[in-house]
Order: C-alpha cells, then sequence, then structure tokens
C-alpha cells in the first residue's frame, strides 16, 4: 500500500547509483571517497524507500565492465561492499524486524570467498522476509544475466527436460537472478546520463525511467520523492492505448 504521501507506488525500482567519482573530483578528492560518500546515499535511500512501503528496490554498485576502472578504484569498492556486508550482519536483528530480505545479482565468480560466504550467509538468513526485498547488483550485467539464463535452458534441452518448442517468456525469466520478483517500473538515475548501462535490461522492458543531474552521493529523500511524483503521472500504456 502507498505512503500518505503517494496515490501509488511502484512496486519495483531500480537505482543506478552514479556519479561518485564526478562528485569526488569536483571537491579535489580521490574516487574512492566519492564511492565512501555513494554507500551512505545507498543505505539512506534503500532505508527510506522500505520506509515508503516499496516491496522491491534494485540498486547498481558494480557492473561486469566496471573491472577495467583502476585498480585503486576497484579495491575500494570491493572493501566498501565487504563493509557493507559486515554490518548487515551486525545489523541483521534490526533488518529482519524490519522485514528486510537481501539479495545479490551477479556473477559471484569474480568475487573473494569470503565475500560470496558472507552474500550466501545474508540471503539464507533473511530468506523468508517478505516485506521489502533490497537487491544489490555486484559484477552485474543485463546481458551476461539474460545469457547465464539461456545457458540453463539449452542445458535443459540437451538433457530432454524441454523441448524447443516449450520455451517462453516465463522460462527465461525463471533463469534470471529476480525470478521471483516483480518487473521494474521506475529506473532512478542520478547525475546527468541519460541511459541503462546494462541494468536489469529484461525487467525494465517497461519500466519508466527518471534523471536527475544531482550527483548520487548528494542524493537526497526529497529527490527520491520528485521520481515518484514523476512517476504517479506516466501513462502506462504497455504497448496499448
Amino acid at each position: 500500500m502507498a505512503d500518505s504521501k503517494f496515490t501509488i507506488l511502484p512496486a519495483h525500482v531500480g537505482v543506478i547509483m552514479d556519479g561518485n567519482g564526478r562528485w569526488a573530483k569536483n571537491r579535489g578528492l580521490p574516487r574512492k571517497m566519492g564511492h565512501i560518500e555513494g554507500a551512505k546515499t545507498f543505505r539512506k535511500i534503500g532505508e527510506y524507500a522500505g520506509n515508503l512501503g516499496i516491496r522491491h528496490i534494485s540498486f547498481y554498485a558494480f557492473s561486469t565492465e566496471n573491472w577495467s576502472r583502476p585498480e585503486d578504484e576497484v579495491t575500494a569498492i570491493m572493501k566498501l561492499f565487504g563493509d557493507y556486508l559486515k554490518e548487515a550482519e551486525d545489523r541483521l536483528q534490526e533488518n529482519l524486524e524490519k522485514g528486510i530480505r537481501l539479495r545479490f545479482l551477479g556473477d559471484r565468480s569474480a568475487l573473494t570467498d569470503e565475500l560470496r560466504y558472507a552474500m550466501d550467509y545474508l540471503e539464507d538468513a533473511t530468506k523468508d522476509m517478505t516485506k521489502v526485498n533490497l537487491n544489490l547488483a555486484i559484477n552485474y550485467g543485463g546481458q551476461q544475466e539474460i545469457l547465464h539464463s539461456v545457458k540453463n535452458i539449452a542445458e535443459d534441452i540437451l538433457s530432454e527436460k524441454i523441448k524447443p518448442q516449450d520455451i517462453t517468456l516465463e522460462t527465461i525469466q525463471a533463469g534470471l537472478y529476480t525470478k521471483e520478483q516483480p518487473p521494474v517500473d521506475l529506473v532512478i538515475r542520478p547525475s546527468g546520463e541519460q541511459r541503462l548501462s546494462n541494468f536489469l535490461l529484461w525487467q525494465s522492458a517497461y519500466a519508466e525511467f527518471w534523471y536527475s543531474d544531482v550527483l548520487w552521493p548528494d542524493f537526497t529523500e526529497n529527490d527520491f520523492d520528485e521520481a515518484l511524483r514523476a512517476f504517479e503521472k506516466r501513462n502506462r500504456r504497455f504497448g496499448g492505448v
């Protein structure tokens, strides 16, 4: 049910956390300082969205293409991710009381054993929570996600579990990281860029888009409200008239 401030809320919001590096550069700081501030904004907006009543929210933290960034920046991002996982473990009881389910979207094979263990632990510990589903996309790519699903389908065909003619949209959906979640209704991208950047391509087929020139570390609850108010005014026809 929508918060009293809104007549309708999106069931699933995707957030591309963009502008951390530029925020730091504008202040003459190392890029990693922008990611540190951006992590604070992530925590703030994630909690705020849950309090509003948004059931599913996905944050784009690190793409499969981001490995090409400078080594010290990648190292700083991974350290921040590890710090977040530790904090989530420390606050596990609090998150359970808030009904928060944590999920991590992406290819975990490139991550350290320590990170993978913590991710598995938090997903398992919160798997029965139903109030808020918080997704964090780490080493994630939308095209790679679809490819992963298609490969699984190919294996099922080879093992004669299904026939090619049995493949439906639902078959592909079942192989995605977000298989049990609704499609994305609203994609929010701060920092002035206006592209999807390989984020939840399948899930965002009919998503509404909202852009802002605000850099992610400066993004506030009021900015989030502005995006939701814009969503309320959209006429969503889903290909109809």
